[in-house]
């Protein structure tokens, strides 16, 4: 076995061992690009030799979804059908692990109208609601990892020739997952326990508010009662464990849905449905966007937050050093599996009831009582910096220097 392929065993390996920890007789869903169809086989090879009962794959094509988009008529993507909402509801009722392979050409709907965009999206997360909410709160295990097409390689290397960049990307995401270690198990148990290390110092602490400072960002967010942070892995409500993005190299929490104000600006590009978003700022005012503006993807933009009441809102807190290992690459990964593990991230729309003790069992006006946002988005938005500083508050009124230009300082 020559290193390429060592290398792509271990990311195979670690994505069914670690990622969704498949277990004996378990189904395994798996979503992938056409053109990721090598990495999927290999994953279903590892699923199999675990144990898995059964492996499903649910293919899509980059190309067919541009063709779709620039050629059908607009009220097609008002309707979603039933049977991909029930595919996907069953799966999860018969307690299935999920892995998605996400890639995709970042730029391949930039010439699509964004009214369609917008449209579909909404259509979609309306229709998968139920779906995403079960996800969200852990029901099963599931877990996001990626591997290389063609157009978004030249997009990340775009002065190296097609197979050229496609090998680049290979090794770059080889060394974000540690798959380029002789015992990548190993590293990612040692990499873990770092983690929990500061999500054990954040709970401890509990902190009311984060101030976030940084050119052209000056925000605070009150984080609500009961919060809880994660990071790394996690558990499942059949309590297995889990590692649900890889790579990861963030501790999360929620934010109160009513409690963000102040202004922020990204500083990296979000790459949102194949088209990018860059230079934007969100100004908050008791949680909610109330102006935003953006140098690329304005309608883009524009659209994300009319999705629905909750798109204007904050779901999700994430701290990453900004000396972490795939910041340190100093690549532009315009996807967002990447980016937000190299920086840390804001998300828009819903949060995570697993971020609130008690929150997995509340229903949804319970949740919102407790200040957890409720929408059918969640996306992420990068806003880590080498001059980004983060203060935490306690209830108590104490100040104390969680990141110090852009690094952890605790």
């Amino acid at each position: 076995m020559d290193k390429f392929d060592n290398m792509l065993y271990n990311y195979a390996k670690l994505t069914v061992e670690i990622g969704v920890n498949i277990q004996e007789n378990q189904t395994l869903f798996i979503s992938s690009p056409i053109e990721c169809a090598d990495f999927a086989r290999l994953l279903t090879k590892h699923a199999y030799k675990k144990g898995a009962k059964d492996v499903h794959l649910n293919w899509y094509d980059d190309e067919i979804s541009l063709m779709r988009y620039m050629n059908a008529p607009y009220e097609v993507f008002t309707t979603f059908p039933k049977w991909q909402v029930d595919k996907m509801e069953t799966f999860v009722d018969e307690g299935a692990a999920f892995i998605s392979i996400a890639a995709s050409d970042p730029e391949l709907l930039k010439d699509v109208d964004p009214k369609k965009i917008a449209e579909s999206e909404k259509t979609k997360g309306l229709a998968l609601k139920n779906y995403m909410s079960r996800m969200m709160a852990d029901e099963v295990c599931w877990c996001v990892v990626s591997a290389p097409t063609k157009g978004w390689a030249k997009k990340v290397f775009k002065d190296a020739p097609e197979d050229e960049a496609v090998d680049k990307l290979w090794n770059a995401i080889f060394k974000t997952v540690r798959a380029d270690q002789d015992d990548v198990i190993a590293a990612w148990q040692s990499h873990l326990d770092n983690l929990e290390r500061r999500v054990n110092f954040l709970n401890e602490r509990q902190f009311k508010t984060l101030h976030y400072i940084a050119e052209g960002t000056d925000l605070t967010i009150e984080l609500p009662e009961g919060h809880i942070w994660c990071g790394g892995g996690g558990y499942s409500q059949s309590d297995i464990y889990f590692v649900a993005n890889i790579p990861t190299e963030e501790v999360f929490t929620l934010p109160h849905k009513m409690g963000v104000n102040g202004t922020v600006r990204n500083t990296m590009p979000l790459n949102y449905n194949g088209n990018l978003i860059d230079g934007f700022t969100l100004t908050f005012k008791d949680g909610k966007v109330v102006d935003f503006s953006a140098e690329q993807g304005y309608d883009i933009l524009k659209g994300l937050l009319e999705t629905d009441e909750g798109s204007v809102y904050l779901g999700e807190v994430a701290l990453v050093p900004y000396d972490s290992p795939i910041s340190n690459l100093d690549i532009t990964f315009y996807n967002t599996l990447f980016d937000e593990n190299a920086s840390c991230h804001l998300a828009l729309g819903a949060a995570y009831p697993t971020c609130l003790q008690g929150g997995t069992s509340m229903d949804r006006e319970e949740l919102k009582a407790a200040g957890v946002n409720d929408s059918t988005v969640h996306e992420d938005f990068m806003v880590g910096s080498k001059d980004l500083d983060i203060i935490g508050i306690t209830k108590a009124g104490e100040e104390v220097q969680i990141f110090k230009d852009g690094n952890w300082a605790v």
